[in-house]
């Protein structure tokens, strides 16, 4: 980690996260393909149950991010001991809040799916998503943890098995329960649950592995510095999963409210449709910076400060790069692309063709801000790190959702991903060029 050459380790790195992120990605916008076969307001029911997801990912990012980076951090100064007590208490507390959001989800999954933002016709739907989503929380959670544990201590290969083998194993059951067992919406949701529980199974098995820092009941120790720990390495995650969140309820309401009179389950199965798009397209340039971070944490635990810079900035220009080209085919194809998922809905296909368009215009921006907030992260200045990661679907989203629809309607909705994005680029360079003169001087 901090010897080879950096570019190269890099892609080293990258390779087995970009799979596993691309690939998870893949199964959710699979799933919206399936569903879409069915209904309008099936795909809307999955984008409320999105909102859910986000929750999930917040608790499970957070723990994951924060224990990992003390994680990679421990194991660059040699002291294995912490690393493993730091890994066991983050994996077994968010199993066990997990479970505690089960109990209560399952007994309240009309009032959840109103709570996330569904309209009254899709409320079934967005239920039939849920049931099995919400039993599978404990293991969902502390899957994500457990990838991002082994992805910053090195062993990013193993994790990218973990996750991928899930997503390969819900793509295969998607069809079988939608529609050979006619089980509907509720067979996507079948699907996702069984496939986490089979990754969640793989992940624990990699903790076990010699090269891997072990989780092991003895270790558990939960302990005001321990959670210290994890906050700072994870609060920057969980304050952006937390937004994420919200904007994905708040943008469901946005949706049904500004959509035209009996279009309110187009208006939300478009923005499902085209959130699962940037998804996909966002998978490769976070599963890239997710690379560049172990490769940060090392070496930046080793004091070798020029290495971190390099990662830094070669994971700034990869992202860049790639969402430039990826910017210009979602706008030149948008009414196409959007189409694959229910062309039989023309409202849909024209509000989502818009909004995809929107979209793109600011795409490119989102690589420097990314990656720059992940070198935050890993350098435990906590301050800008979470200024970055609440910004983007936060400071700047959640108020531009609010007031761009009271003058422009549901162009205003289309726009505010875009405007947000332009906001968040502007607010991170001066970041950049700071750290980056840090960087250069040895963090003096």
């Amino acid at each position: 980690m901090t010897q080879k050459p950096v570019r190269l380790l890099v892609c080293k790195m990258a390779v087995p996260t970009i799979i596993a992120m691309v690939t998870t990605a893949l199964y959710n916008v699979v799933d919206a393909a399936f569903i879409g076969r069915l209904s309008t307001e099936g795909t809307a029911g999955i984008g409320v149950a999105f909102a859910y997801m986000t929750f999930i990912q917040a608790l499970g990012f957070f723990f994951g991010h924060g224990s990992g980076n003390y994680i990679s951090r421990a194991l660059g100064a040699k002291d294995r001991s912490s690393a493993s007590v730091v890994a066991t208490v983050g994996f077994i507390t968010p199993l066990l809040i997990g479970l505690a959001a089960a109990l209560l989800g399952i007994f309240n999954l009309s009032a959840l799916s109103r709570l996330l933002g569904s309209p009254p016709d899709v409320v079934p739907y967005a239920n039939d998503y849920l049931r099995y989503i919400v039993l599978a929380t404990p293991f969902m959670m502390s899957a994500l943890t457990l990838n991002n544990q082994l992805r910053l201590q090195g062993n990013a290969r193993f994790g990218m098995v973990g996750i991928v083998s899930g997503a390969l194993l819900n793509i295969v059951l998607d069809p079988i329960f939608i529609f050979t067992l006619d089980m509907g919406v509720s067979g996507a949701s079948l699907a996702t649950a069984v496939s986490q529980l089979c990754s969640w199974v793989l992940l624990l098995y990699g903790t076990f592995k010699p090269e891997s820092v072990h989780i092991s009941l003895r270790n558990f120790k939960p302990s005001f510095r321990v959670y210290y720990e994890i906050l700072r390495g994870g609060l920057p995650s969980l304050f952006r999963q937390v937004f994420n969140c919200f904007a994905a309820v708040l943008l469901n309401y946005s949706a049904a409210l500004y959509a035209a009179p009996g279009q309110a389950a187009s208006a939300v199965a478009a923005f499902a449709v085209v959130t699962r798009i940037m998804m996909f397209a966002f998978s490769v340039v976070l599963g890239f910076c997710q690379g560049f971070q172990p490769v940060c944490g090392f070496n930046f635990g080793a004091k070798k400060y020029d290495r971190v810079r390099e990662s830094w900035l070669f994971a700034t220009w990869v992202g860049t790069s790639f969402l430039l080209v990826i910017s210009l085919v979602g706008f030149l194809f948008a009414p196409q692309i959007v189409a694959l998922f229910r062309a039989e809905d023309p409202v849909l296909v024209e509000i989502g063709a818009a909004t995809l368009r929107w979209q793109c215009a600011a795409f490119p921006l989102v690589g420097l801000f990314t990656a720059t907030g992940m070198l935050f992260q890993n350098i435990r200045m906590t301050g800008p790190a979470t200024l970055l990661s609440i910004t983007r679907n936060g400071l700047f989203f959640l108020p531009a959702l609010l007031l761009l629809p009271l003058s422009l309607g549901m162009t205003g909705v289309q726009m505010a991903q875009a405007v947000a994005d332009a906001l968040t680029f502007l607010l991170a360079v001066p970041y950049a060029v700071w750290i980056d003169r840090k960087l250069r001087r040895g963090m003096k």
